[in-house]
């Protein structure tokens, strides 16, 4: 296999630049070796990524154990539960196309050999994997773990909790005090938000679709267990090296068939379909709404985990954690055995070197045969709303259809002040719009927004359409990613107050009920309002980015 980082320091006309590493402590025999980067999003940002610099240098032991030089780097992560409902959640989504292009831009510039990659929260994981994938040099991902619950009362508490209680608190359901309360425990210390949120389900995905060692995605980031899965990270990568290794070897279309397994068998979050999504475009590999739906199909739901049901990661760690899950889909031929991974062997290879033992009468993780939905959760949607799709999450939801009336806002801001105010009814349908890709920019999570109607008790009696997304953490009746999205002139920017709009989980059906001859009429009248951002980096990707149905990838103008 080619070693690129020879271009950088063998030969005499590379003095220069071994004067460089050489300041920074190398030795010849450190730059006779492979250089391995060592990818992190570490910062102060989010209680997901403070500790990720200390365990880039349990990665950097491990790759210097496999016999290669490490070479550490950083890059940028936000902080979702911090950037939420207000402007800031515009960069989320964004931060992770620069993600992937700054780990990109670094391993070129420094013609690194392989590559680990440290990631905590949301868009950090798919960001550095879609990094990995568009690299293609021998790369092993690693989460940086889960945070543990909070505990109130005997009651397991994450930080939607938090947000829910907000909702309570304006509905005068609870005081000041208990609000506050709750906000003191429900992060406790370092670690990703606990439940199957995003996060946590991009990590169950890292697992499935063979770029982490089996094992790595459910002990939380604060065990001891979690400093030697990142060293053993480091030394795999080296091993990688050897075995000449890469990515596209590995994320093929059976393994992304696999990601959407998991995706639907933990109930996990709608952004999972935006990031596969993603990952499959920079790995060539052809994905489409159609496959998510064939597969949800035939995958039963099986993981009881927040916020639909009742257990974190932390919970699931202790029963097995994901290789459980895998298992159990395995031996029902329910994904593939026979991909490729990281530890340069199959999935079905690797499960079978796992001693699991499921923990009697668990209720953590369902049997196939009695699990607590027969298909999977990650719903696609199409109809007169959305004829490109849209996507909705039915895990903890009880509801197969709701019809209802339009109450419609053109920023989450309107529709947040309007919950609080309790202007919002029961039979409300909800649109949100402007806020996808190309309109928020940035497609902004309504967690805010959400969580305020299932703290105020309407979770179960108001729907809510949006081009924009939702955190993991939201649970109801909740449709977003409609595709076309309103700035482009999608039916949602034809939706009027007083419309009536059905969403039918049954036939995975989402209509507008206005006759053709006024959906005419009003695009005739509708105008694209002035953009948001018109320079910086949420113009630059406004400019680039695409429909969501496709993953809100970026692509670059024509020359």
């Amino acid at each position: 296999m080619k070693i690129s980082s020879r271009n950088v320091v063998e030969g005499t006309a590379r003095a220069p630049h071994r004067a460089m590493y050489k300041a920074m402590g190398l030795t010849n025999d450190d730059l006779s070796k492979s250089f391995v980067g060592v990818s992190h999003t570490g910062n102060e940002a989010t209680p997901c990524n403070i500790h990720l610099p200390n365990l880039a240098q349990q990665a950097k032991q491990g790759v210097t154990d496999g016999g290669a030089t490490p070479r550490e780097f950083s890059t940028i992560a936000v902080s979702d539960g911090i950037a939420m409902g207000h402007e800031g959640m515009k960069s989320s989504l964004i931060s992770r196309e620069i993600i992937a292009d700054s780990i990109e831009l670094m391993v070129r510039a420094h013609q690194y050999d392989a590559l680990v990659g440290i990631a905590g929260c949301d868009k950090s994981l798919p960001g550095t994997m879609m990094g990995m994938i568009r690299l293609n040099i021998p790369s092993v991902f690693v989460y940086g773990g889960t945070i543990m619950p909070g505990m109130l009362d005997g009651r397991e508490l994450t930080v939607v909790d938090v947000y829910e209680a907000v909702g309570s608190y304006d509905a005068g359901k609870i005081t000041a005090e208990e609000l506050e309360n709750i906000e003191n425990v429900a992060c406790p210390n370092a670690g990703s938000c606990g439940g199957m949120f995003t996060a946590n389900t991009m990590a169950s995905i890292s697992e499935a679709i063979g770029l982490a060692l089996p094992g790595s995605a459910s002990p939380p980031a604060e065990d001891e267990r979690r400093d030697k899965i990142v060293y053993e990270t480091g030394k795999a990568c080296t091993e990688l090296l050897e075995l000449g290794i890469r990515p596209l070897d590995i994320v093929t279309f059976e393994a992304f068939e696999n990601s959407i397994t998991m995706l639907n068998a933990v109930g996990g979050s709608t952004n999972g379909i935006l990031h596969l999504l993603a990952m499959a475009n920079e790995a060539g590999v052809n994905l489409t709404y159609d496959d998510f739906e064939r597969i949800r199909k035939k995958t039963p739901h099986l993981a009881d985990m927040k916020p639909g049901g009742n257990y974190v990661m932390n919970s699931l760690d202790k029963i097995g954690g994901i290789p459980l899950i895998m298992k159990k889909l395995l031996d029902k031929n329910l994904i593939h055995g026979d991909v490729m991974t990281v530890t340069g062997k199959t999935i079905k290879e690797n499960l079978d070197n796992l001693a699991i033992i499921e923990v009697p009468e668990q209720q953590i993780v369902k049997p196939i045969d009695q699990p607590i939905h027969e298909v999977g959760t990650a719903v696609i949607l199409k109809g007169t709303l959305a004829p490109e799709g849209a996507v909705i999450k039915t895990a903890g939801v009880e509801m197969t259809e709701f019809t209802g009336i339009a109450k419609v806002y053109d920023r989450e801001e309107y529709a947040f002040e309007s919950v609080a105010k309790g202007d919002v009814e029961e039979g409300d349908v909800m649109i949100i719009r402007y806020e996808g890709p190309k309109g928020g920019p940035g497609m902004r999570e309504m967690l805010s927004t959400t969580a305020a109607l299932v703290g105020q008790g309407l979770g179960k009696k108001v729907a809510m359409v949006t081009d924009g997304r939702f955190s993991g953490g939201t649970r109801g009746f909740m449709v977003g990613h409609v595709a076309p999205e309103a700035f482009v002139g999608g039916p949602i920017a034809l939706v009027q107050n007083g419309d009536k709009i059905s969403i039918n989980l049954e036939d995975c059906s989402i209509n507008l009920h206005v006759s053709d001859d006024e959906l005419e009429n009003r695009k005739k009248q509708w105008r694209r309002p002035e953009p948001n951002y018109s320079t910086g980096a949420l113009a630059k990707f406004a400019s680039l980015v695409g429909s969501a149905a496709n993953g809100a990838i970026t692509k670059p103008a024509q020359y």
